[in-house]
């Protein structure tokens, strides 16, 4: 008995319809997928912002209650002697970002004046025993629009809200601190009501 074999051709490739069901399935995985991968960026933002808040506003409220209730940028920075290290300048005055961010990164004494060390390193006096309020000599950004700028404001107004004219808004008199964005978060909620 003799048998035969058909030779019907060795397939080389894919067909169209094997290729059109493949790009089918992996586009409805990423219309899954993508949505998420974005949703966790945006908690990752609004988390961080919630964290440079409070790390913020702790700072302005121990700055407050080691100085007589007078909130940093209120007062000028600026030190006629700091010995042995850096102190705050004659552009340091009250409601300026530097102002502010040598009053809350360096140690200062009762007045607001700041210096990079707490001690004089010859007589061995404390002369500026407050502070550092945060870890780093630099004010911390506002992960929302990646700027650190402050707008001041004297107003004692509670209810200010934001102008997204910057990174964050600063009352002097009252000491609220908020993040100057009006755009709403992942959740429908204003950045400038957290």
């Amino acid at each position: 008995m003799t048998t035969r074999y058909i030779n019907r051709g060795k397939q080389d490739g894919f067909t169209l319809v094997e290729l059109l069901i493949v790009a089918i399935i992996l586009a409805i995985l990423a219309a899954i997928v993508v949505p998420q991968f974005a949703s966790s960026t945006d908690d990752a933002t609004d988390s961080a912002l919630r964290s440079n808040l409070a790390a913020i506003r702790g700072a302005i409220d121990l700055y407050a209650q080691q100085h007589g209730g007078t909130f940093p940028g209120a007062t000028a920075s600026t030190t006629a002697g700091c010995p042995g290290g850096t102190g705050g300048g004659a552009a340091d005055g009250a409601g300026t970002l530097t102002g502010l961010t040598n009053q809350l990164g360096r140690y200062t004494n009762a007045a607001g004046e700041s210096c990079s060390i707490s001690d004089d390193p010859a007589g061995g006096v404390v002369e500026y025993p407050f502070g550092p309020y945060l870890k780093a000599d630099v004010f911390p950004n506002n992960p929302v629009n990646g700027s650190n700028d402050v707008t001041f404001v004297a107003t004692g107004d509670l209810a200010m809200g934001g102008a997204d004219a910057t990174a964050w808004r600063f009352d002097t008199t009252s000491g609220k601190f908020i993040a100057d964005q009006t755009t709403l978060d992942g959740n429908g909620v204003a950045y400038d009501t957290y």
